[in-house]
């Protein structure tokens, strides 16, 4: 996608609009062309725009994406999202944040290159807990960032999930499979959600011809995710690290496919810089079942705590990993840290945030 790379002619600066530089949290965000910095270079660079940018893989994604020579714009309302992942990006050069609610309306000043859409709750206890709002992202939210992404031509990224699978009856699963989805379940309000986004982003690419594509993430893990997401691998580290019980739900049997951070990052910026539309799975195809992960994580941390068994969630999936050929073929892309050193960077980091006296 070499057009992309660059600010494009036919974007305008929007000289009438205003920066907003800290707008309600349930207010619409504006944005001002981004002031130029000490780096000349960055006069030129492009642009893009993140959505949930302060959340675990938005703040990830804005890291990397400056480290690419990207200028990054991040919205975040912090329903999800820390200050504390905003903080590390605040001093770096070309970085904006702005808080702002993307279902509330989504402007941008100056030129746009690429739109990451991210917002969204992404763990069970927090859809759970937000499910009006899970949906509302996932719809108002997702054809606001598409409205941008038309207005400026830019191409667009929806950061989707496996979620989208449902419980499902293809393993592993490929991107052509439909999935098996309980649209009434209490996991529904976040698959649903994405389901509803994917085929927005797929209505806008051909009524509109929009650039769009579409990245289905599968578990991801690493710095920055919080002991309490809710997820496996934080809770599990959170429980090894403390030496409290593992609780394993049913008896350990469903499998999971666990993927670092930085290789997801890596797939989602080679699927935005391609002219790939997609679906494309990003994930890990290494499969382990939940108490293997259990026991692996215990060996790694040292852990003295027990493994806990504990029933199964409704609509728990019993299997879930990737087919990854596509991203492989299509994106040079495959991941690179294997579970092992992952898991142990994730309990690094996550261990210096606990307080274990």
């Amino acid at each position: 996608m070499t057009e992309s790379l660059g600010s494009r002619p036919d974007q305008q600066d929007d000289a009438a609009e205003q920066p907003s530089p800290r707008q309600p949290r349930n207010g619409p965000a504006t944005v001002s062309q981004i002031v130029r910095s000490e780096r000349p270079d960055l006069e030129t660079a492009p642009r893009i725009v993140v959505t949930g940018g302060a959340g675990f893989l938005g703040s990830w994604l804005c890291d990397a994406a400056l480290d690419k020579g990207y200028r990054v714009v991040c919205f975040d309302n912090f329903a999800t999202g820390t200050n504390d992942n905003i903080d590390l990006l605040a001093d770096r050069p070309g970085f904006e944040f702005f808080e702002g609610d993307v279902c509330a309306g989504l402007q941008v000043g100056g030129p746009v290159d690429i739109v990451f859409h991210l917002a969204s709750p992404a763990s069970p206890p927090q859809y759970l807990r937000l499910p009006v709002e899970t949906l509302k992202v996932g719809s108002v939210g997702t054809l606001n960032a598409l409205e941008l992404a038309r207005g400026k031509k830019a191409r667009f990224l929806l950061a989707s999930t496996s979620e989208v699978y449902g419980d499902p009856l293809e393993h592993p699963q490929r991107e052509t499979y439909f999935g098996n989805v309980n649209p009434v379940g209490p996991r529904a309000v976040y698959d649903e959600a994405k389901r509803f986004a994917e085929a927005l982003t797929v209505a806008y690419r051909t009524k509109y011809g929009v650039d769009t594509a579409i990245a289905r993430i599968f578990n991801t893990f690493g710095p920055r995710m919080l002991g309490d997401d809710g997820r496996v691998v934080p809770t599990f580290l959170t429980q090894a690290l403390t030496n409290s019980p593992l609780t394993v739900f049913g008896d350990g049997s469903q499998t999971r496919s666990i993927c670092y951070v930085t290789d997801t990052i890596a797939g989602l910026l080679a699927l935005a810089e391609s002219e790939i539309h997609g679906p494309v799975n990003i994930g890990n195809p290494t499969e382990l079942t939940v108490l293997q992960l259990a026991e692996r994580i215990k060996e790694i941390t040292g852990s003295r705590s027990s493994i806990s068994f504990v029933g199964l969630p409704i609509d728990d999936p019993k299997v879930r990993c990737p087919d990854i050929t596509l991203a492989r073929t299509e994106l040079g892309w495959e991941p690179q840290v294997s579970v092992d050193e992952g898991l142990k960077l994730a309990a690094e980091w996550l261990e210096s945030t606990l307080d274990l006296d």
